[in-house]
């Protein structure tokens, strides 16, 4: 298990301590650093981590944990403590066959390209989609810029749509408080949010890929600052027509209505009123963490693959809160200075009727008695 952590980790500029990062219930430290940099490369089984075992894959665990400390004698801390999930999947199933290969006028190259299954992956990429983003750590404010994409290595060429992502608190799909991003075969429902922009990015730049724009977000009611993102993904045809079902549609607030990153406006309608085709091979196959390989149906729909993928977890961070402190102070030290003047303003009022009374009292004619 290699773990690369940027010493920037918190995006803000200013650089963590080496001696702060631990990996695991056993608190291995760092193996080397880079100038920007440090890493983590331990065996699978080292450092406490933790190993689950499910029907499709062996799932190694562990947590990367930062507890800032104080420097010297000084008694505080900038930054807040941060614990990341770590974890590794492996597949546990495989096609291996020791038979011979029966000979054939086909090109065992051209074969391959056929059979081959299609590999689906999410990533976040930087602001101008030119790199993947090497940080998951976000704040309120910032945006999501996430890239589908299909391996089409030795395959024939493939399209992919993203049929609906799900937001969580855990990398379990099913699990509550979730929030539904895209949904009804690639209605970005996200976008009709009143304080929402998300939106796919059109035209796509290749096929075999798609990306849109997620404005950050975090669930309300809970303390926890890392979310989960989980998408269903499929591969069709570049042949394919463009459909209620294929289809990547945006929502536009300025018309008020839907917009599809290929094909014509009427395939979004669906978004609407909710009853888009769902056909079989739009089902899911169950989650895939990180990235996944799509199983082909059988059937009538064999020409399709689909997987899950997900992102996280991302940690999403509040604004800072200097700002709205400082006005509050600021405001309170006016309405203090008020208060003085006014309270200056009546004593100064005060001691203008007493000095207008003792000069009343140490001026006044003096009664002269009059003699006849």
């Amino acid at each position: 298990m290699v773990v690369t952590v940027l010493k920037d980790l918190f995006r803000k500029g200013k650089l963590i301590k080496v001696s702060d990062l631990t990996l695991g219930t056993e608190l291995c430290r760092p193996n080397f650093q880079r100038e920007d940099s440090v890493v983590f490369q331990n065996g699978l089984q080292e450092c406490g981590n933790s190993l689950q075992m499910t029907p499709d894959f062996l799932i190694y665990s562990t947590e990367l944990t930062y507890s800032p400390t104080p420097s010297g004698n000084v008694p505080i801390i900038r930054t807040n403590a941060a614990k990341i999930l770590v974890q590794c999947y492996y597949q546990r199933n495989a096609n291996v066959s020791s038979n011979a290969i029966k000979p054939t006028w086909i090109p065992f190259s051209s074969t391959v390209s056929v059979e081959e299954r299609l590999s689906f992956s999410l990533q976040l990429m930087n602001d101008d989609w030119s790199a993947p983003r090497t940080s998951t750590v976000f704040h309120l404010g910032d945006v999501f810029h996430i890239e589908a994409s299909l391996d089409t290595a030795n395959h024939v060429p493939m399209m992919v749509f993203v049929d609906s992502c799900v937001a969580t608190l855990y990398p379990d799909v099913s699990s509550d408080p979730h929030y539904d991003i895209i949904a009804l075969n690639g209605c970005l429902m996200d976008g009709k949010q009143e304080d929402s922009s998300s939106a796919f990015r059109s035209p796509r730049t290749q096929s075999n890929k798609l990306q849109f724009m997620v404005d950050a977000f975090r669930f309300t009611g809970t303390d926890a600052s890392m979310i989960y993102v989980t998408c269903n993904l499929r591969a069709v045809a570049v042949i394919q027509t463009p459909d209620p079902v294929n289809k990547a549609c945006s929502f536009s607030k300025s018309t008020n209505s839907w917009s599809p990153v290929e094909g014509t406006p009427n395939i979004c309608r669906c978004c609407d009123t909710g009853n888009c085709m769902v056909s079989p091979q739009s089902r899911r196959i169950g989650p895939y963490i990180g990235g996944g390989r799509g199983k082909r149906q059988a059937g009538p729909y064999s020409e399709q693959e689909h997987g899950l993928a997900t992102l996280g977890p991302l940690m999403i961070i509040e604004p800072n809160s200097i700002k709205t402190l400082t006005e509050t102070q600021d405001s309170g030290s006016l309405e203090f200075w008020v208060l003085i003047t006014i309270g200056s303003l009546c004593i100064c009022f005060v001691l203008a009727i007493c000095v207008d009374v003792i000069r009343k009292q140490v001026f006044k004619k003096p009664i002269v008695p009059q003699i006849k």
